[in-house]
């Protein structure tokens, strides 16, 4: 303390001060200090508020240095200075003393500076008490309040991660909340270890840091002296408070966490359905100890992430079924066919169990010539998603290629498929669509139930929805009975893509069915021109647009043939009772045989043209459309086609020697090299062919 030395002055007649009693009462001391004489009086309660005995002191401020440390003396000094120079007239202070024991006290004195007339000062009279209670108090009160700030930062962290957990649809999912920055770092640890409990062992599955693990412990089995195994035995989690617990308790490892300068960690059992699923390990480099409050936090976030792994595991067990049972369902390979390059994906679906009621198929068709095959393309939409719908689609699936295969026409393919929908034991019902395409000629047949439409992308890039009549999805069209099924004719020629998918492709929620088909047909016309990559294209726009629905896709792309003759394709439109159109068309005929280099044959193929069509016209009502067309592939050749509005077959018969009609399919079959019939729509085509040198 400032000494000012001893002094020849008399002291003042008033000197020392006597305060009042009620200071003794409450614990005060005080003391009389005169500056001048540099004594430093101080009563009964003073010393033992300094702890020294009357005998032990002198009167002089130096001598209290016994009892005041040094760094603590210079701060009292410098108080009772600045209250001297500036001219105050009191000051206060906290300072420590040390005890006889060792122990430092904290100490409060508040002085009265006394002044002479010119303002020089003379006296400090004053008091000094034990301030321990009061600072323990506010210390504690500050404490408390640091804590509780803590304790709601630490809530409102597990709050935001157990949000985020909510979210979480697999382990890794789990894994990534925790390890993120805004999630246990919040909680103040510096790493992160978390392993399943898998056949009597436990697997580490997460670490954070990378290297917060310690090496040989990626598998270790449950009775190891490991913390981790321990919570996982005792179903009880473990907080080791100090480096000296935690060196005690698992000597074996803890000289492997020396580096990562633990100071205190929390493992946390990982219990759910009461057996334990794991554990998990927070590791602390700044901090020693855990409140009540802090076990209590994270007690609960290791529930919360308990439950969440349990959801994410039982998920992944789900999702790894469904997708093993929609793949059971869905066609293992499909088959090459002639004159098409055809691609198929799948998408799963967003929600529910990852597995829906979308299909695909490829049916290989009877009557297929050396130019092309003849094939049924299938996609179809189940409504629902989840094992259910999967297993009504497979049945489904097999009845559709059944029907196809036994060379049913497409709209009754349709009409059989829905009635066996409707006998099933389901509530369920489906969209389809299916076109039976024969790749030598590009003629499609399609029909639709309660399907969207199908695109065609042709050869110069371009690409158009193909609007197609349709009927009541499967199943409805039986309960109410309306399964007629308008069957629709479009033709690919080569070059040509045929694009079938399912609505999860271009609905997105909010968005307009017509804006999504405008949308589509833009990319398609815009993506690669291989149908394997351009089907990747368009499954990767569908991820891009996290759509919640599973999505199927086929593509079936009409083969460039290798030599084609000039001309391709001739069609001409013939109405009963018109000899001009008759005429035109025989001219037609004949101009084509001589362009396509068929001079030998020609009076072959225009009688036998001439025939189908008469047959047409006088066997049938309305007008008949015909078609030539110049074929590639297994030899050139030249199809002609009749296509009339009734569905009656005509039927080859012999005519006898009298009469005049029935020799007209008789000479057809005489004349060229291959004839038939198929159904188109409502009606039919007779068609026949005849090789070209």
């Amino acid at each position: 303390m400032a000494d000012r030395g001893p002094s020849a002055l008399s002291l003042p007649e008033d000197w020392p001060a006597h305060p009042d009693p009620i200071l003794a009462l409450n614990r005060m001391g005080s003391f009389d200090w005169d500056l001048d004489a540099g004594l430093f009086h101080m009563d009964a309660q003073a010393f033992r508020v300094f702890d020294l005995r009357p005998d032990e002191y002198d009167e002089r401020p130096e001598s209290l240095a016994v009892r005041v440390p040094p760094p603590e003396a210079a701060r009292l000094d410098a108080v009772v200075a600045n209250a001297i120079k500036d001219g105050s007239e009191n000051y206060g202070t906290y300072f420590r003393i040390r005890c006889r024991d060792g122990t430092l006290r904290w100490t409060h004195t508040q002085g009265y500076i006394r002044r002479d007339a010119t303002g020089r000062p003379r006296r400090v009279v004053g008091i000094v008490r034990d301030a321990t209670e009061e600072l323990a108090d506010s210390a504690a009160r500050s404490l408390r309040a640091a804590q509780d700030e803590a304790f709601r930062q630490q809530t409102g962290v597990v709050q935001v991660i157990s949000a985020a957990l909510a979210h979480a649809r697999s382990v890794q999912d789990v894994i990534d909340v925790l390890k993120d920055t805004h999630g246990v770092r919040h909680l103040g640890a510096a790493s992160l270890v978390m392993g399943l409990v898998e056949a009597g062992r436990i697997r580490l599955v997460a670490e954070g840091p990378a290297g917060a693990s310690v090496p040989g412990t990626r598998i270790t089995r449950i009775d190891e002296p490991y913390p981790m195994s321990e919570v996982v035995r005792t179903l009880s989690p473990r907080f080791i408070e100090s480096p000296e617990e935690f060196a005690t308790g698992y000597p074996i490892l803890w000289p492997h966490l020396t580096d990562l300068h633990v100071t205190s960690a929390a493992y946390l059992p990982l219990i759910a359905q009461a057996r334990p699923i794991g554990a998990m390990g927070l590791l602390y480099d700044d901090r020693r100890g855990f409140s009540a409050e802090e076990r209590a936090v994270l007690v609960a976030l290791g529930g919360s992430i308990a439950q969440s792994l349990m959801r994410a595991m039982l998920y992944e067990q789900d999702k790894d079924l469904a997708q093993g049972l929609q793949q059971a369902m869905l066609p293992r390979s499909i088959p090459s066919v002639r004159g098409a390059d055809i691609a198929v994906r799948y998408r799963s679906a967003a929600l529910g169990r990852d597995i829906g009621g979308d299909w695909y198929d490829l049916i290989p068709l009877p009557g297929g010539t050396s130019g092309g095959g003849r094939v049924g393309a299938v996609i179809g939409d189940v409504q629902g998603h989840d094992t259910h719908a999967a297993a009504v689609m497979g049945q489904l699936r097999i009845v559709l290629r059944a029907y196809a295969a036994e060379g049913h026409t497409p709209a009754t393919v349709m009409a059989r498929a829905s009635v066996f929908l409707h006998e099933l034991d389901t509530d369920r019902f489906a969209t389809c669509l299916y076109a039976e395409a024969d790749l030598s000629t590009g003629v499609v047949q399609v029909v639709r139930a309660g399907h969207i439409d199908p695109l065609v992308r042709h050869s110069d890039g371009s690409c158009a929805r193909v609007t197609v009549e349709g009927g009541l999805p499967l199943g409805l069209s039986a309960e109410f009975r309306r399964l007629e099924y308008p069957v629709a004719t479009l033709e690919l020629d080569p070059g040509h893509t045929l694009l079938l998918c399912t609505d999860g492709l271009v609905e997105q929620p909010g968005t307009d069915l017509d804006d999504g088909m405008r949308g589509l047909a833009a990319v398609v016309a815009d993506g690669p021109d291989d149908v394997r990559d351009l089907a990747d294209r368009l499954i990767q726009l569908s991820e891009e647009q996290g759509g919640e629905d599973d999505v199927a896709l086929l593509l079936l792309r009409r083969c460039a043939p290798g030599t084609a003759p000039a001309g391709g394709r001739l069609r001409q439109q013939v109405a009963s009772g018109d000899p001009e159109a008759l005429a035109r068309a025989r001219h037609m005929i004949r101009a084509a045989v001589r362009a396509w280099g068929a001079r030998d044959r020609a009076y072959e193929i225009e009688l036998a043209a001439d025939e189908l069509i008469t047959n047409a016209l006088m066997h049938t009502e309305g007008p008949a459309i015909v078609t030539l067309r110049a074929l590639s592939g297994g030899g050139r050749r030249l199809r002609i086609e009749v296509e009339d509005p009734s569905s009656a077959l005509p039927r080859r018969r012999d005519a006898g020697e009298s009469r005049v009609s029935g020799r007209g399919l008789l000479l057809v079959d005489r004349l060229a090299d291959g004839w038939g019939v198929e159904a188109r729509g409502g009606g039919k085509a007779v068609w026949c062919e005849f090789r070209l040198p």
